[in-house]
């Protein structure tokens, strides 16, 4: 499976809510994405403020391609995403163009 780097944020809070920056792949027909062990589906424009859900848990996430201005989220918010490790450097050198900021402990 292929995979794409996706903004992920978790909707089970409010309008806002944790969020990620990861690998995402997708099922063959496109209908479902997989990210950390976890199935997602479509809500097919009748959530609110969401637009998939965990197929197990039913809880409700805002999950898209990330942007190269850095404003993934669906509302404004100062909590920044976590990056994966293995998306870091692509999401900073192909999506955002420039390379990573310099990170604790990071070198």
């Amino acid at each position: 499976m292929k995979s794409r780097i996706m903004y992920i944020e978790a909707k089970t809070s409010g309008l806002t809510g944790p969020a990620r920056i990861g690998h995402v792949t997708s099922s063959k027909s496109g209908a479902t994405l997989y990210y950390g062990g976890k199935a997602f589906c479509s809500l097919k424009g009748d959530g609110f403020k969401s637009n998939y859900y965990d197929v197990e848990t039913g809880e409700h996430y805002w999950i898209s391609g990330p942007r190269k201005d850095g404003k993934d989220a669906l509302y404004a918010t100062h909590i920044k995403p976590a990056i994966d490790d293995d998306a870091r450097d692509e999401y900073w050198s192909k999506i955002r163009g420039h390379a990573p900021p310099e990170s604790k402990g990071r070198r």
